[in-house]
């Protein structure tokens, strides 16, 4: 056995649910497992639980599962097309994206060399917005219940694409997962799109292509597609990127400050509700407006009023309604004021710095479309306005209410002949205010006369006017999706709006922000983030009309699909990618039957080489005697456990009954099986089932070692940074950790298990007991 096969059980432990997926972190001692009922679990080595996720909706199953490269973001695709990004670290889920279809994989790719592939471009302006822009206040006061799983940025780590692969053959790409940075759909480069599978689609090292791993008809391809756009313009991506995830977290924001606002507004309505808007209704339309202006002009108030101010309402039950208003109107002026208008001012910041990208042709040409970006901008800039006028009105209702409650506490007062104190004697000008307030509680109608009116309202069974509702209706209006009922009234000493009315030239010209004072900020809101939403369509479409075929490898024969049976498999394909940083080469290690595996190994230094190993788990006609199981092994799984080793999870197969099959792990070493490699020049077709040699592993010196395990075991996960490795048995519900390359640090950093477990109580991640 070779030193890199050397194991040592850490242990064993039998779940309390059936695991379907498992992915260790690349650093440190977490694994994740999805379960059947659609659940995520994070835990130690130590088999600490560290959080369960709850599964996304009924009947929804764990599809992949993927870490961030030395990261504890954890990316999670489902059945019903949604991906999911979670934190480990916070344990929450920071984003959600939603998808068309069943996802067949996801992943992290490796992080990207800024050194290697930034090329001419460099921005010294990193998160530059800091020093500008003040930190946005959290939003204390929302229900975390409720808050809606938009999409978030993660703009921490190290810079990466997030990869969809979807079942249909549809994968998408997304830089630092907010950047959408192209997509290819793989069925539109087959012959065969009635026999098609795709099996893992994966970035070259390079970031300027990808590697498709696919059936089409009876055969097992590899597509090599080639990204110019990808190649060019990686350090322009990478700032847009940034940016873009500055954006979508502002959106969120923003949304998240909206349904704040909502909440503080239900909370106005209710406490008017409660006593003043319900007596209101239950009064004929225009008389409570006639009252109470009777009230406040004459001070007379009818037998009605008393009774509704005295036995319904009384001075302590007014003031505990007056002062819970005015809390909420406070908490509605700082949430537009602060949160709302600094999110706002954040986004045009943003928007505005991509604007000027986009004028530096040269890099961002293939990315921004400058027309576009200063329409997002001006799009922004109405919002900004109407996030100004929306405080405007409320500042208006305020200053409404505070008089309108001073003025009903000096009548209750009046009327129950207590001493008024000096504060609530209103001046001539607030009489006035108050005057006004009141008659715009009910406005009249039109001047017809009253058997007119009911005439009418007879044959047209209409109902009466609604009901002002103390002017409450004038704010309530921008937080729904519907034209604003009552627009901003028009400022006199706006001499603006009189000249661009005047001026057409000044009217059309897009360097001026409109203001549109017909939508309610809802509308604006939603008209503003369709316009972001274009800036950013044409990366989308330059990147992934940029995809060329550059070469297809042909690997081997499948069987070939019964009709109607669609994308159910009966072959057995199940591969691993590895990116070799040291010799520059991408590493695909794939299954072409039951019994035999290869592993191709594609230079990225010119030479468009590539090599094919060939193995197969049977014995070759020259192969020595052997234990009788290896005559009958069959391939599980396989995963790259580093750029010179691949581990192996194989089964036995025996027809006899009552006979339990055995496993076996296998580590097989890349760097002995090199010297019976094929190479071949990359080309249009490159036909590797004519042109390779199938070796067995048994006749490879030091090539493989064997190592049994205890039950049936179905799945494999690996970590060579971490030194584990995994598998699931007895139905998927048994995992058995252990501890690999023992024999390596024997020297000097021998590891026990009690050792090894000392480390995960000192992880990175490592939490107070409460």
């Amino acid at each position: 056995m070779s030193q890199t096969s050397s194991m040592k059980l850490l242990g064993a432990r039998n779940m309390s649910c059936i695991v379907e997926r498992m992915e260790w972190n690349n650093k440190m001692d977490l694994i994740a497992y999805g379960t059947e009922k659609g659940e995520v679990i994070i835990q130690r080595l130590n088999w600490q639980k560290i959080v369960t996720f709850p599964t996304p909706g009924e009947d929804v199953r764990v599809r992949s599962l993927s870490w961030q490269m030395d990261e504890t973001l954890l990316a999670v695709g489902y059945s019903n097309g949604k991906v999911a990004l979670l934190d480990a670290e916070s344990e929450t889920i920071i984003s959600g994206l939603i998808y068309e279809d069943d996802i067949k994989k996801v992943y992290f790719s490796k992080a990207i060399n800024s050194q290697e592939n930034l090329g001419t471009y460099t921005c010294n302006a990193k998160d530059k917005h800091r020093r500008f822009l003040p930190k946005l206040q959290p939003l204390t006061n929302i229900d975390p219940c409720l808050k809606t799983l938009d999409q978030k940025s993660f703009p921490k780590g190290s810079p990466c694409f997030l990869v969809v692969i979807m079942r249909s053959g549809k994968v998408h790409l997304l830089l630092l997962g907010a950047l959408q940075a192209g997509s290819i759909d793989l069925t539109q480069h087959i012959l065969h799109p009635e026999q098609f599978d795709v099996y893992d689609v994966r970035l070259s090292g390079d970031f300027n292509g990808i590697y498709a791993l696919l059936r089409d008809g009876q055969e097992l391809k590899v597509l090599h597609f080639h990204n110019q756009v990808l190649q060019e313009c990686m350090a322009p991506m990478l700032e847009l990127a940034t940016h873009c995830a500055h954006i979508l977290e502002t959106k969120n924001y923003i949304n998240d400050t909206q349904q704040c606002l909502t909440e503080a507004w239900e909370t106005v309505q209710i406490e008017m509700d409660n006593k003043l808007t319900k007596y209101a209704n239950s009064q004929p339309y225009g008389l409570i407006s006639a009252h109470f202006l009777e009230l406040h002009v004459f001070g007379f108030a009818t037998l009605e009023v008393e009774e509704f101010l005295f036995e319904t309402l009384s001075e302590k039950g007014f003031k505990k309604i007056a002062n819970s208003v005015d809390l909420s109107l406070s908490n509605l002026q700082s949430l537009v004021f602060k949160q709302l208008n600094g999110s706002a001012i954040n986004m045009f910041y943003f928007l505005n710095t991509i604007a000027g990208f986009g004028r530096m042709s040269h890099f961002f040409e293939s990315l921004i479309s400058p027309d576009v970006a200063n329409e997002a901008m001006r799009a922004c800039g109405a919002f900004v306005l109407k996030v100004h006028e929306l405080q405007r009105t409320i500042d208006t209702l305020v200053y409404d209410m505070k008089l309108f409650h001073a003025w009903m506490i000096f009548t209750i007062l009046r009327l129950s002949h207590q001493e008024i104190p000096d504060d609530l004697v209103l001046t001539e000008d607030e009489n006035i205010a108050m005057a006004d307030f009141l008659c715009a509680m009910e406005p009249e109608n039109d001047d017809r006369s009253d058997d007119e009116d009911e005439d009418a309202n007879i044959l047209s069974a209409t109902p009466p006017p609604a009901r002002s509702k103390f002017n409450l209706e004038r704010v309530g209006q921008y937080l729904d999706n519907t034209f604003l009922s009552q627009p901003y009234p028009k400022d006199p000493g706006q001499l603006w709006e009189e000249m661009v009315a005047e001026n057409d030239c000044l009217n059309s010209c897009n360097l001026f922000v409109p203001h549109d004072k017909n939508l309610s900020l809802i509308q604006q809101r939603d008209k503003m983030f369709n316009a972001i939403d274009a800036v950013f369509h044409k990366p989308t479409e330059s990147i992934s009309g940029s995809f060329k075929l550059a070469s297809a490898i042909i690997c081997g024969d499948l069987p070939p699909m019964e009709p109607g049976e669609g994308l159910k498999d009966r072959d057995f394909v199940t591969s691993s990618y590895y990116v070799n940083e040291s010799s520059r080469c991408d590493m695909l290690a794939c299954t072409v039957s039951w019994q035999e595996a290869m592993i191709l190994e594609i230079s990225r230094t010119g030479d468009c080489l590539v090599r094919c190993t060939r193995v197969q788990l049977q014995p070759g006609i020259f192969t020595a005697p052997l234990h009788e199981d290896y005559y009958h092994l069959r391939f599980v799984d396989l995963q790259f456990y580093n750029e010179s080793s691949l581990s192996m999870l194989a089964q036995t197969t025996t027809s006899v009954p009552g006979i339990r099959p055995h496993s076996y792990f296998v580590q097989f070493s890349l760097s002995a099986a090199r010297n019976q490699c094929t190479q071949h020049q990359m080309g249009q077709v490159v036909k590797l089932k004519d042109a390779t040699v199938t070796h067995s592993i048994h006749d490879i010196a030091d090539g493989a070692a064997f190592k049994g395990l205890d039950g049936v075991c179905e799945m494999l996960a690996i970590s060579g940074s971490r030194k584990v490795a995994t598998v699931l048995s007895d139905r998927k519900r048994k995992m058995t950790i252990f501890e690999m390359e023992i024999e390596e640090e024997e020297d000097d950093t021998e590891m026990s298990q009690a050792s090894f477990l000392e480390i995960s109580k000192d992880s990175v991640l490592d939490k107070t007991e409460t």
